[in-house]
């Protein structure tokens, strides 16, 4: 099943409109409670991924900014929804089909389940909730690209922090532009509010804001802005679509055009890789540093929590002392009294081929992404609950292990938004449990964040990764 989308942009002319109503939380002197119930429920409003489809759309044919009628916008709206709701019908046709075929069948020896088709994964990979909050995707893309600075600096004009600083200005700068859009409605006719302007910034607002220089600015507004070339690979819902890469668009004279904040910071964080792997001759680098970026945030997050003397990294798994036969590796081993943890992380991604349908790939991208390193952590486990391997860390320092290990948690990391990547884990992963061998923890890297953020000490951690395996 293919949707093909076209590119009437009469579609999207309410974009703003959508944007405001499902996304903008007003609020007086102080954000309090009651101000989040003007906010419609999770059924009823837009998410992200519908909002940049409309955008991708609207790409796809000359941008018309001229203000239509309060009629003619409600008209829009109207249809505009409509048409979502359809599309959401047709994602989810798959998935209840399935079921009512499974409910009537009974259940099958060897069943997989009714979720195991990739046809059926489309609807949740698409309407899945977000990975991260804007501020992680637009802070940790200085991390994730400071060992790429050089590459950055000699290509696109601007380092991670410099990204990071432009980025964060215009949307400081977006949330004073619609602040003072909104007051200047009280003196506006009806017929000509717009909240475009609220959605608008010009480079010397972002000058000022930033304290960063004129060219510096330019270099990253230009390495984001849209291309205008009608976002010719987005004929279909799962294509590419430019909207999400290059979120930025020129209004003239200057001025610019952000309609999704979320989707500048996730391109801050996502979109530099892809210029790197684009350059031949650095593409293997780019993917090391990826690599490396995943495993040294995870560590530094757990010696948040665990303190740095139970937290070892890049440890290795030896038969003997001798250190003549490697068994394993680990990325990040914690040992904590009589428990563990044995995180194994990856850089894999969900491609597009797995996101239009396609079973073999979909399969293909969660073996690469989960389940090789959950087959790598239950092989690791077992050698620590075996008492008779060699462990080095980085230094080839041996590490003393508990007498006796209790418990232990595996913990898979992805570097990367990966949707729908919980109901994957319950459908897709293979894994034996043990009684001292939890159930894996499968997430990314924000979820990692989040987190060791809010349970900071080894006692609460230990409790939600005990309580998430019996969950799992």
């Amino acid at each position: 099943m293919t949707l093909i989308i076209g590119s009437d942009h009469t579609w999207v002319k309410g974009i703003i409109p959508l944007y405001f109503r499902d996304h903008v939380i007003p609020y007086g002197d102080e954000l309090k409670a009651e101000d989040f119930a003007t906010v419609r429920s999770a059924f009823e409003r837009l998410i992200r991924t519908e909002l940049s489809t409309l955008i991708g759309l609207m790409l796809r044919a000359p941008i018309d900014f001229s203000l239509p009628s309060p009629d003619e916008t409600q008209k829009l709206i109207d249809r505009t929804e409509q048409l979502l709701s359809e599309l959401h019908q047709v994602l989810a046709t798959p998935m209840r089909d399935s079921l009512k075929a499974a409910l009537a069948e009974g259940p099958k020896k060897d069943e997989l389940g009714p979720f195991v088709d990739a046809a059926i994964m489309r609807e949740p990979i698409f309407y899945g909730a977000e990975s991260a909050f804007a501020f992680q995707y637009r802070d940790l893309a200085v991390p994730k690209y400071a060992r790429d600075e050089e590459w950055l600096q000699a290509h696109k004009g601007f380092s991670p922090q410099e990204g990071q600083q432009v980025v964060a200005a215009i949307c400081d700068v977006l949330n004073e532009n619609l602040l003072a859009t909104l007051r200047n409605l009280k003196t506006t006719h009806p017929d000509k509010w717009t909240f475009l302007g609220g959605f608008t910034f010009s480079t010397n607002e972002i000058v000022s804001k930033s304290g960063l220089s004129v060219e510096t600015v330019e270099a990253v507004t230009s390495a984001f802005s849209n291309l205008e070339d009608g976002n010719p690979t987005f004929t279909s819902l799962q294509e590419f679509n430019s909207a999400n890469a290059y979120p930025i668009i020129g209004a003239g004279d200057g001025r610019h055009i952000v309609f999704l904040p979320t989707s500048l910071c996730e391109a801050l964080y996502d979109t530099p890789f892809y210029w790197m792997g684009a350059d031949a001759a650095y593409a293997k680098t780019a993917m090391q540093n990826r690599g490396l970026f995943t495993e040294e945030f995870t560590a530094e997050r757990l010696r948040h929590v665990f303190g740095p003397d139970n937290v070892y990294s890049n440890v290795d798994i030896w038969e003997t002392g001798a250190r003549k036969k490697k068994l394993g590796e680990i990325d990040t081993l914690v040992l904590f009294a009589d428990r563990a943890i044995v995180v194994q992380a990856k850089s894999k991604k969900l491609t597009l081929l797995a996101r239009k349908g396609n079973d073999l790939q979909l399969q293909t991208d969660f073996k690469g992404a989960v389940q090789d390193s959950c087959d790598q952590a239950l092989l690791c486990s077992n050698l620590l609950l075996g008492g008779k391997a060699y462990f080095a860390d980085a230094a080839g320092t041996e590490i003393s292990l508990p007498m006796h290990i209790k418990r232990i948690h595996p913990v898979c990391v992805v570097s990367d938004h990966y949707p729908a990547l919980s109901a994957q884990a319950r459908q897709f992963l293979e894994f034996a449990v043990s009684d001292a061998i939890c159930a894996p923890l499968v997430c990314d890297v924000f979820f990692i964040d989040v987190v060791t953020e809010f349970l900071d000490s080894p006692l609460r951690s230990l409790s939600y990764l005990d309580l998430r395996a019996k969950a799992g």
